[in-house]
């Protein structure tokens, strides 16, 4: 019989109390969905205003909420139509269908970085060439294929109104910029952010928690002046160290970190952008604040078959998980210009910014004069909006175009020198017209929820306790009867609407013995646990009982609620609650 591990023994007391199970159990389950319980829904949303109170809040960010689904034109400018695809392939027996490249790597015990790299032609040749299976039935698989990882919709009762739903918060961010920049009256750097749902369609998600097809993102997009790119709060974290697998050791085959302080990953120049690092560091302690020690955490630096389509550079932060192993929790990418760029050439708006020098200067400079005239006859009805985008272009590419193939491609016409003429000038200017460079901390909810839970589960004497902080705890304190006799119910019932009034996040349980409620609140990782007992009728004292030492202290009606409070938020010990009870 094998041992069962944490991510078993997770599992049972996810189920048992509350946190979560897969959804739709009744009908057997789908794939890649999970629902959050009671229990889980409350430590979730605690995660989520960590993280504002720790990103959003001290950071000064502004936090903003975009629509789930949005138009095809939207992620065409994005390049996710385009890139957002995973190889597929499918059992000619079962009809199940799996990830071609973790087909692959399972079954020729490879890297997942050596899977991922593999083309579709390499992928059907080690398919074919070493007779690989379906891991259900054992049947013949067909030929590879990409798969768009993005939920199709459509947009009202329009069949050509197509939409998807997002699988990454970003885009809204993106598109919203320049109303954001507004309300930041005009300052850079700036920073947008957004918790909140997205999906991605898995070919076949079978983690849990770890890979889901719908879940909560928690990002934000940080916009500097890429000629002023220096961060002013690096003293902050210069000291902090991190684990960071760099691309040049990953290229030399080690995935063993080096311990470096930010100062000396920015010096030997491993990180591009200094934001970048900081908000690395920033996510490091984040994630200590949640229980996860800096030992289990890494950052591995993606090599550039591993990035996405948008990112110049891009770190996972990784932490260990018992049955997966490293597993992603955030990604860090630094996506230079990419987006509000694409967005400007798409839609034919300027998400550019003005800069004003410390004093006016004479520049050289471009400029684009279009010959409207020459541009109708050529193009008609299009002439408008041709015109438009090229109003929005960059006079350099233009003139690049011209220089290298005799054109530029503008909404799938073909533009010559004769409709746009490209001017040299010099001329007194005030300022700088640039598009914002962008970095991007985003975190996974549900996989920060799963570790979280992990790292706080232990067991002590054959029982199970949820060591989760203090202050991320679901439920912050327990009131419980000593027995339903004697009035003990209706003290203790008077005192859980007094912490209720109070503010705490309050449990009441008076049922069964009081060992068993014990065991019930360690499990659900409550920190304390508030006994009414004949004494607290007699002198108005309660018994205060610690999760993690299962201590005891007594302390006085009138001094609960401010000792209480201190003590969740660590700044009073469980000893200095109130006055120790002698164990008999």
């Amino acid at each position: 019989m094998v041992a069962e591990g944490k991510y078993e023994k997770l599992q049972d007391l996810a189920k048992r109390r509350g946190l979560f199970w897969g959804s739709y159990e009744i009908y057997g389950g789908v794939g890649g969905f999970m629902d959050i319980g009671p229990l889980g829904v409350k430590l979730k949303h605690n995660i989520e205003e960590a993280w504002r109170d720790f990103f959003i809040r001290r950071q000064g960010l502004f936090e903003i909420e975009t629509p789930m689904t949005a138009p095809k034109c939207v992620f065409e400018a994005s390049g996710h139509l385009e890139s957002f695809k995973d190889p597929m392939v499918q059992c000619k027996a079962c009809g199940r269908r799996f990830r071609a490249d973790h087909i692959v790597k399972e079954s020729l015990e490879i890297t997942g970085t050596e899977a991922e790299r593999l083309s579709l032609q390499e992928l059907e040749r080690a398919i074919s060439e070493r007779k690989i299976a379906c891991p259900e039935c054992g049947g013949e698989l067909m030929k590879p294929t990409l798969f768009l990882t993005m939920f199709q919709t459509t947009i009202g009762p329009y069949s050509e109104a197509i939409g998807y739903l997002r699988p990454e918060a970003a885009q809204g961010m993106f598109t919203s910029f320049k109303r954001v920049y507004e309300q930041a009256r005009g300052k850079l750097p700036i920073g947008i952010a957004q918790i909140g749902r997205v999906a991605r369609n898995e070919i076949s998600p079978r983690q849990g928690l770890i890979r889901l097809r719908e879940f909560t993102i928690m990002e934000f997009e940080f916009f500097f002046d890429p000629e002023d790119p220096s961060c002013p709060f690096l003293p902050e974290v210069y000291d902090e160290t991190l684990n960071l697998i760099t691309e040049p050791l990953r290229l030399k085959g080690s995935e063993e970190p080096i311990e470096l302080s930010v100062r000396e990953i920015l010096e030997k120049g491993l990180v591009k952008v200094e934001w970048l690092a900081y908000f690395m560091a920033l996510a490091k302690r984040f994630l200590s604040k949640l229980g996860i020690p800096g030992e289990s955490q890494r950052f591995i630096e993606k090599l550039p078959w591993e990035r996405a389509h948008y990112s110049a550079q891009g770190f996972d932060q990784e932490v260990y998980l018992d049955r997966f192993g490293w597993v992603e929790v955030s990604g860090h990418n630094y996506r230079t210009d990419y987006d509000l760029r694409r967005h400007m050439e798409f839609s034919g708006q300027d998400m550019r910014v003005f800069k004003a020098y410390e004093r006016p200067k004479m520049v050289d400079a471009l400029t684009l004069k279009i010959d409207k005239a020459n541009l109708g006859r050529s193009f008609k009805g299009h002439a408008p909006l041709i015109a438009s985008k090229l109003e929005t272009m960059d006079p350099e590419v233009v003139k690049r175009g011209f220089e290298e193939v005799g054109y530029i491609d503008v909404e799938g016409f073909r533009i010559l020198p004769e409709h746009v003429q490209i001017i040299h000038e010099s001329r007194v200017e005030g300022g700088r017209r640039f598009i914002p460079h962008v970095v991007e901390p985003s975190f996974g909810c549900e996989r920060l929820l799963y570790a979280t839970l992990e790292y706080a589960y232990t067991e002590r004497e054959g029982r199970v306790i949820l060591r989760l902080p203090k202050d991320l705890a679901p439920i912050e304190i327990a009131v419980f009867p000593l027995m339903t006799k004697d009035s003990l119910c209706e003290r203790a019932q008077k005192i859980y609407h007094w912490l209720l009034e109070k503010g705490f996040r309050v449990e009441y349980d008076e049922t069964g013995s009081i060992g068993r409620r014990y065991v019930r609140a360690d499990e659900m990782g409550i920190p304390l646990a508030a006994t009414i007992d004949y004494q607290t009728l007699e002198d108005g004292t309660v018994t205060l009982r610690d999760r993690d030492t299962w201590r005891q202290v007594r302390v006085r009606m009138e001094a609960m609620e401010d000792r209480i409070r201190r003590y969740l938020e660590g700044n009073l010990s469980f000893e200095e609650l109130g006055r120790p009870i002698e164990k008999s």
